[in-house]
């Protein structure tokens, strides 16, 4: 059973940076694509940026040249680098994973807040 804990949210301003970590433990190494998801008030959650393996990255139009994904696996961990913060950008970001099997996980999220 794969575990995902979030990590680095918290209170920013607007232009400011913060770094999300995702830590997995418990058959990690059937993982072969992670991303991040966020999920704003009265908002439907959605996508921000994902990795595969090869280290193959995706981005949401929103975050193109802002954000950046990447992962660590010998640390067994996934960040979101996340620059030029905006107001927008206001979601609880959840880590996410899919194994070999199609099996989904999902951690339980950590709030961003940028004020302006």
């Amino acid at each position: 059973q794969v575990q995902l804990v979030e990590s680095g949210g918290g209170l920013v301003q607007a232009g400011g940076s913060l770094r999300l970590s995702c830590a997995a433990s418990g058959g990690i190494f059937r993982i072969n694509f992670m991303a991040w998801y966020r999920q704003a008030p009265g908002k439907q959650r959605e996508l921000v940026a994902n990795i595969a393996d090869g280290d193959i990255t995706n981005y949401a139009d929103s975050v193109k040249g802002r954000f950046t994904i990447s992962r660590d696996n010998a640390k067994n961990t996934m960040y979101l680098q996340m620059n030029s913060l905006e107001p927008e950008d206001t979601a609880v970001y959840y880590c996410y994973a899919r194994n070999i099997n199609a099996y989904v996980y999902w951690g339980k999220g950590t709030l961003v807040t940028v004020s302006s």
